[in-house]
């Protein structure tokens, strides 16, 4: 897809400057950053290449950090996206981080009895667990739509991180992998919910689980793990930028209750998630955006939609 076509709206490129975003300074192990030619887009970038992006303590925090951020604290972004950088998206959680595993080693201290105690040690584990989780649960409450491309390896921790994504896509060299059976342990940040709603419980679902087995990008997009697989990598920014660019080209208003939505029917019955976007719609149809939208379906150019404002907080 060539640039021009993006340039025609007026939610394309329109920057031959790129802006600094405000997060851009705060991370040492993500890069936060305009996205070099699309408006209204921020690029979100694991960047430990040199190994393989795997997550550590430090990149696992910045992660929830950066998520809960992004498109809420006046910084114009309408859409998300996360990508890694190097040779593959994300090889896992980094088992040489020792911060992940420091409230399960033996005590150096044998008079203290707590740290001996298993049910202590235990209940004291359990806060880093929804640390963790609640750090990729971040990508889900993003009020923005977090687009993931995925190139190369997506595997263990990376899988959970892709399943928190509004929409992935990825490279026909994408691997992907449910291991954390090969480490001893259940996947616990959440691909045993995430994925089967994804994809439906389906009989593969659990061989995959179970197994660790991988699976590669045509087998993704078949199960509906993913909705686009690029032959190269170029393909991959290219489809990824058009996802982001369509998306940002309608009302922020609209979009961000689309999300608000769709995430709450997932986890209510029907009749539960329509009074939900009743309430939701009986304040979000006030907004004059509506009539911006039925301008632009019109035919009118030049439409350009208010910024969203900072969220307040205390």
């Amino acid at each position: 897809m060539k640039d021009a076509s993006l340039s025609k709206t007026s939610s394309g490129p329109v920057t031959k400057t790129r802006r600094q975003h405000p997060l851009a300074l705060k991370f040492t192990s993500l890069i936060v950053e305009y996205h070099d030619r699309l408006h209204h887009v921020t690029t979100v970038m694991l960047n430990r290449p040199k190994k393989r992006n795997a997550i550590n303590a430090q990149m696992w925090k910045e992660i929830g950090e950066a998520f809960r951020d992004v498109g809420s604290i006046g910084d114009g972004c309408r859409c998300v996206l996360l990508k890694g950088s190097g040779k593959g998206f994300c090889g896992g959680i980094d088992v040489t981080d020792q911060n992940f595993f420091a409230e399960l080693s033996p005590s150096e201290n044998n008079d203290d009895k707590s740290s001996q105690d298993a049910a202590r040690k235990s209940l004291a584990f359990r806060s880093q667990i929804l640390q963790m989780q609640d750090a990729f649960t971040a990508l889900e409450e993003c009020p923005v739509p977090v687009v993931v491309a995925i190139h190369g390896a997506c595997v263990g921790a990376g899988v959970d991180l892709a399943c928190c994504a509004d929409i992935r896509v990825c490279s026909k060299n994408a691997v992907f992998g449910v291991r954390e059976v090969h480490l001893g342990l259940a996947a616990d940040v959440g691909t045993l919910q995430r994925f089967p709603k994804i994809v439906g419980f389906s009989s593969r679902v659990k061989e995959l689980c179970f197994t660790g087995d991988d699976f590669d990008a045509e087998d993704a997009c078949k199960i509906g793990f993913v909705s686009r697989v690029s032959e190269t990598e170029e393909d991959l920014q290219k489809n990824a930028d058009e996802i982001c660019n369509k998306i940002t080209q309608h009302s922020p208003v609209a979009v961000s209750v689309t999300k608000i939505s769709l995430n709450y029917s997932r986890d209510h019955s029907v009749d539960e998630g329509l009074k939900h976007i009743a309430l939701q719609n009986s304040s979000a149809l006030m907004s004059e955006d509506v009539m911006k939208s039925f301008m632009m379906s019109s035919g009118a150019a030049d439409i350009e939609f208010d910024a969203m404002r900072a969220h307040s907080r205390l």
